[in-house]
């Protein structure tokens, strides 16, 4: 049988989260990638609800523009200066239709690891049931502190009661309230009309509808979850740390079911809107963030973080950070580089040691090996970029682009200045300061000509240990190569073998 969709959920996100200690509000606090009342609009969007409203309070400005950035359609409802759940929720059905009529889920914004599997469930119990109200329950070894599912004889809920109320007997009960809740959207407005503020907190209570509703005549039911943690909310930072390591479990359990290899579950961190293809590898201490997308038979790791980055089919990334760029299929990038904004790599492309890159294209087959900053460039395909090299692409004023062609060579030690074109088919000479651009099949050479001074070491550094061996290897008739000595000036400008 088809659920039918819920005519609207309710997110309340309107608390202050005191015990987290924050200028940060607690819902826009993070795990697995996702502000917490990320997870919980995720989750409410699953269910496919006609209208989403999320009630906002604490720092309403900072919050209510999170969300528009999370869920664009979002309704935005204020909670005024009355207090409690049960207000929270009447604010939101103020600015849903007056006409609204059937199911509405009611849920929180600091409980991340709810799916919307669960609510589906939900909706679709609460269906079946023919209910006007249904309450997520669960079943503690050690229920204190929670308000405790009083039943009748026939299994449906008398009541819930609260643990400062509850009689001795009542406090042995093991379900628990999570206050994650179904209603009829006709009997949820009646009843909030009828619910005061006449109690020790001065708050509006959501519970006290479903014993207006069991008084009128109604049924109200429970769906029993097995899934303990889906009930959590977070509260301190504590709590969100135990609730983020328990996400990543679950996320890092996921992908190895679906055929990923994860050599370090422990030490991997895996965000909830990364993909990995079948058959990659994550090695230790990888963290994979934001909407980072790994192909099939990829490597990643060890020692790598991955932001908003794409990585293609069977490439390999090690000791690596990189953010929103592309790494293409059976590339290699590593070890110790850093991937800046706009950097994308060609298919079997090489990004090499202790290089950084920043709004670079490099081509399918090229090369940056090793001890290379490569800023605002284009590398073609098939070129290789000797080390040490340098795109100096900034004036002081003004960033610059350079550009290098097919299967084209730059040597060691250069330093591009740009803007500098060198064409298709080109060489650059190892040490050169390049300040214009190379055409195609030529050979750039920028550097001075090498003078060898005869005699330096004797007058400048007389009596060094330098010094003696100059001397030492003068009488033995030889340079240090082996070759016979003599008296030589030399000029080169040629390139230098590697």
């Amino acid at each position: 049988m088809t659920t039918a969709r819920p005519a609207a959920v309710i997110v309340l996100a309107a608390g202050e989260g005191t015990r987290m200690k924050s200028a940060t509000p607690k819902v826009l606090h993070r795990i697995g990638g996702r502000s917490l009342v990320g997870h919980a609009i995720a989750a409410a969007r699953a269910t496919s609800p006609q209208h989403l409203a999320v009630v906002v309070r604490h720092e309403r400005d900072l919050v209510a523009a999170h969300i528009a950035e999370v869920d664009a359609t979002a309704a935005i409802a204020d909670q005024d200066e009355v207090k409690g759940t049960g207000r929270a929720t009447e604010c939101a059905l103020d600015i849903l239709p007056a006409d609204l009529t059937g199911t509405v889920l009611v849920t929180y914004g600091d409980v991340p690891l709810l799916t919307g599997e669960s609510l589906v469930d939900l909706v679709a119990r609460h269906d079946e049931s023919g209910s006007a109200a249904t309450v997520i329950t669960a079943h503690l070894t050690n229920p204190h502190g929670y308000g405790r599912i009083v039943r009748d004889a026939d299994g449906s809920v008398a009541g819930i009661v609260e643990q400062k109320d509850a009689t001795e007997e009542q406090r042995a009960i093991t379900e628990i309230n999570s206050g994650i809740y179904a209603f009829d959207v006709t009997v949820l407005r009646e009843a909030l009309a009828q619910v005061g503020t006449d109690n020790a907190q001065g708050e509006k209570y959501l519970t006290d509808v479903l014993g207006i509703a069991r008084d009128a005549g109604r049924l109200v039911s429970a769906h029993v979850i097995e899934d303990l943690w889906q009930t959590e909310g977070v509260n301190d930072r504590v709590q969100l740390a135990t609730l983020g390591r328990e996400l990543n479990r679950r996320n890092n359990e996921r992908w190895m079911r679906e055929g990923v290899t994860i050599v370090d579950p422990a030490t991997t961190w895996i965000d909830a809107d990364v993909t990995i293809g079948r058959d990659a590898t994550i090695l230790p201490n990888t963290q994979l963030l934001g909407a980072t997308s790994i192909g099939a038979g990829a490597v990643i790791g060890p020692d790598t973080t991955l932001t908003d980055t794409e990585v293609g089919e069977g490439a390999e990334v090690k000791r690596t950070e990189a953010n929103l760029a592309k790494i293409g299929p059976e590339a290699t990038v590593g070890p110790f580089s850093y991937l800046r904004p706009g950097t994308t790599l060609g298919a079997k492309g090489k990004i090499g040691g202790f290089v950084e890159t920043k709004n670079a294209t490099i081509g399918d087959g090229a090369k940056v090996p090793h001890l290379t900053y490569a800023g605002d460039a284009t590398i073609g395909d098939g070129a290789n970029i000797g080390a040490g090299t340098i795109f100096a692409n900034y004036d002081g004023v003004n960033k610059h682009h350079t550009t290098i062609g097919k299967h084209s060579f730059v040597g060691s030690d250069t330093v591009l200045i740009a803007p500098v074109d060198v064409a298709d088919g080109a060489y650059v000479a190892a040490g050169s300061a390049l300040t214009g651009d190379v055409e195609p099949g030529q050979i750039a050479v920028a550097r001075g000509r090498q003078k060898n001074v005869d005699g330096w070491v004797a007058r400048a550094r007389a009596g060094t240990k330098t010094d003696a061996a100059a001397q030492a290897a003068a009488e033995a008739g030889t340079r240090h190569t082996g070759t016979p000595a003599t008296e030589s000036t030399a000029d080169s400008d040629e390139q230098g073998k590697a």
